[in-house]
């Protein structure tokens, strides 16, 4: 019998598998895909995530791969600087914050998976296709060899659903919930080599979604070990009600999309030293996605199953979050198994009663997005920029901005530098 299944590898599942490996507890892990490639672009970890792969043994791994920003910088969409505030380490925290390649991410946690479990701790093209029944002290999970085209039963302990977005795991426990819901706002999102803008270490944010918005970063260190940069470019345009273009199939992370239909909303856009129209025209692999999200669940799961990152609490990209609340999920679920061994349905229920509320509470939060409502008031009091915020928006404004991304970050540097490990020691 299988302890614990994980069904999904991504961020949030290899982090599961790591962190119940680590705290002594028995772990495999499906995934549907044939095999698991270098796929997305970027994404940022914040530093309660940064810890908890750094207590994983992660750490150097990490910061040969990614960035460490140094600050956060809102623009209009003139390059008017708006507001800063310092990131990881520069505010204070005892972890930094790390710009990185979803891909790289993914493979990083792989062959840590690999290395310390095994090479068949993943094991992809497998899908879970569905419940079967209780067995004994456990459960009959069927899955799908998607290369034989066969159903197949193994008997588990506990399921984790980590299957993203349009997870099977979820579909099962909540049926008839529905497609993902739409916003309005569509994205597209690409990388491209370049120069070091900015500074070379800057989030830069210009713009509101109200209409258009874009965010920039750089995401690998080796790219700026050569002196050049990796950004990763995120464009959000909002669209009319009645525009439905933006759900044309089912949202997908891999997604293509054209330079045509994202170029002529930032004609002319130019933040500092960053050209804006040469950069989306200098990337060669363009990605468009519908911005969506699901609604809270009053529970994740029942007896032996649970859900794990997107596939519990997909939320709008606001703050940073859905990777780093992932892996943050990840890390409870093992403590709490842990904690309540041999009995794996109280394990499942005192995580998701450590983190339900907290997740739900993000998920809502990055809805109201209060940061936008300020730029977007920057856009309509000064259309044509500015030469000094203070003439544009109030002190009470400028301090709201800082409220804003608390809210959507959700912890705070002293709280932080003060809890105890969510290892299991």
């Amino acid at each position: 019998m299988t302890d614990v299944l994980v069904a999904g590898a991504g961020v949030g599942g290899l982090t599961a598998a790591l962190s119940l490996h680590a705290a002594g507890i028995g772990v495999r892990v499906v995934d549907a895909a044939d095999q698991l490639r270098p796929v997305g672009v970027g994404l940022n970890l914040l530093p309660y995530a940064v810890r908890e792969l750094t207590e994983l043994g992660l750490g150097d791994e990490l910061a040969a791969t990614a960035v460490a920003p140094e600050a956060m910088v809102h623009f209009d969409r003139h390059g008017n600087r708006i507001w800063a505030e310092p990131r990881g380490l520069a505010l204070g925290y005892r972890w930094p914050q790390y710009s990185v390649h979803r891909g790289a991410l993914q493979l990083l946690l792989l062959d840590a998976v690999r290395d310390r479990l095994g090479d068949h701790a993943v094991r992809t093209g497998t899908a879970f296709v569905r419940l079967a029944e209780r067995e004994g002290g456990g459960l009959r999970v069927i899955l799908r060899d998607m290369a034989r085209a066969r159903e197949y039963g193994v008997r588990v302990r506990a399921l984790v659903g980590a299957d993203g977005l349009h997870s099977t795991v979820r579909a099962v426990l909540h049926p008839g919930e529905g497609p993902p819901l739409w916003n309005g706002i569509r994205m597209w999102r690409g990388t491209a080599e370049w120069h070091p803008v900015l500074g070379g270490r800057t989030v830069a944010v210009a713009g509101s979604n109200t209409a258009a918005k874009l965010v920039v970063y750089p995401i690998s260190r080796p790219y700026q070990e050569r002196g050049r940069a990796l950004l990763n470019w995120v464009a959000e345009v909002r669209f009319p009600a009645t525009h439905h273009h933006g759900l044309a199939g089912p949202a997908d992370w891999n997604r293509s999309g054209r330079l045509s239909d994202v170029l002529p909303h930032y004609a002319g856009w130019r933040i500092g030293d960053l050209d804006v129209p040469a950069l989306l025209a200098a990337t060669r692999h363009i990605l468009e996605y519908p911005m969506v999200d699901r609604d809270p669940l009053p529970r994740w799961g029942h007896g032996l199953v649970t859900l794990l990152g997107d596939a519990a609490h997909p939320m709008y990209p606001v703050g940073s979050n859905g990777g780093s609340q992932a892996i943050l999920d990840a890390r409870v679920l093992a403590r709490c198994l842990a904690h309540t061994e041999p009995d794996r349905e109280a394990g499942l229920r005192a995580y998701e009663g450590i983190r339900r509320e907290a997740a739900n509470a993000v998920v809502l939060a990055n809805r109201d997005m209060p940061a936008d409502r300020i730029l977007h008031a920057v856009a309509e009091r000064a259309p044509d920029g500015f030469d000094r915020v203070e003439d544009v928006l109030t002190p009470e404004e400028l301090g709201e901005l800082n409220a804003a991304y608390r809210r959507t970050t959700g912890t705070d540097v002293a709280e932080l530098n003060a809890r105890g490990s969510w290892g299991v020691g």
